[in-house]
């Protein structure tokens, strides 16, 4: 196996990685001699058929789908060990040369957890809080919402988010939004006129939102880290306790991970709004 790695300035990192030829017709073949197993060929017993013959009747596309699908994963996973990178999302991958007797090449982009500059936030978030610890006398005291918070918390923080990690949560935004329209029985060119957007102000709106969201996950992760900000099993367990019904109940029990780390974020939140 053949890769190379290339880091862009945004964070995303892009391996480039080479199939020997001789590597793709080894697999080739077992996969064809796995599809002999259950083909029907008239006049053979099923599983029974020469092996070219079989050849001769099996789609070479699928062949290929099939070959890919065992390579692509060791081989990222290989590039992954080489370069010592560990990504957080799942690959993004583009095959570039699928050819008979050639050798295969493909990329994989991903990212690894951006470098995070906190940049003095608690200083900023305490000039929005220390007003709300003033009591006057006949003067209800306001405090400062979480909305405030995250806000400052954004302009304080410097984050390089990988356009990958953004692209990825846009198409999930997006796949909400017409799961949603769709369940209003709407078109999407109705929805659009209804909100008077169009589709690029929509996905850019999407872009915007995805960006703010990451950065505040991953602010919001570090400063948890170095305030040592944790959640215990009772904490979890109490939650699901107390959910609305069995449906939410389950649902909680079934992703205590994703529960963890929403009761971590809720945590870190509640600790700068008393700073």
């Amino acid at each position: 196996m053949e890769s190379a790695i290339e880091k862009q300035e945004d964070g995303t990192i892009v391996l480039n990685i080479t199939i020997s030829s001789s590597e793709v017709k080894k697999t080739t073949e077992e996969v064809i001699e796995e599809i002999s197993k259950t083909v029907n060929v008239a006049g053979f017993r099923k599983g029974k058929a020469p092996k070219k013959i079989v050849e001769s009747k099996v789609d070479k596309d699928r062949v290929k789908e099939d070959v890919l699908r065992k390579l692509l994963p060791k081989y990222y996973a290989d590039a992954i060990k080489k370069h010592d990178i560990k990504p957080i999302i799942n690959p993004r991958i583009h095959v570039e040369i699928l050819e008979d007797d050639k050798d295969w090449k493909f990329t994989a982009s991903t990212c690894e957890t951006p470098q995070i500059d906190l940049n003095g936030y608690k200083e900023n978030i305490k000039k929005i809080t220390s007003g709300t610890k003033i009591i006057i006398p006949g003067k209800e005291q306001k405090e400062t919402s979480f909305e405030e918070i995250i806000t400052e918390l954004q302009k304080s923080v410097k984050v390089k988010v990988s356009k990958i990690i953004v692209e990825q949560e846009v198409e999930r935004l997006l796949a909400q939004t017409l799961s949603e329209i769709k369940r209003l029985g709407l078109t999407l060119d109705q929805y659009l006129t209804s909100t008077h957007r169009t589709v690029e102000e929509l996905k850019e709106e999407y872009e915007n939102k995805a960006t703010n969201d990451i950065k505040l996950e991953f602010a919001l992760a570090k400063i948890a880290e170095e305030e040592k900000i944790t959640v215990t099993d009772a904490e979890i367990e109490d939650t699901i306790k107390n959910a609305k019904d069995e449906n939410e109940r389950k649902g909680l029990e079934a992703n205590k991970y994703l529960l963890a780390s929403v009761i971590r974020q809720q945590k870190t939140l509640d600790f700068l709004k008393k700073l």
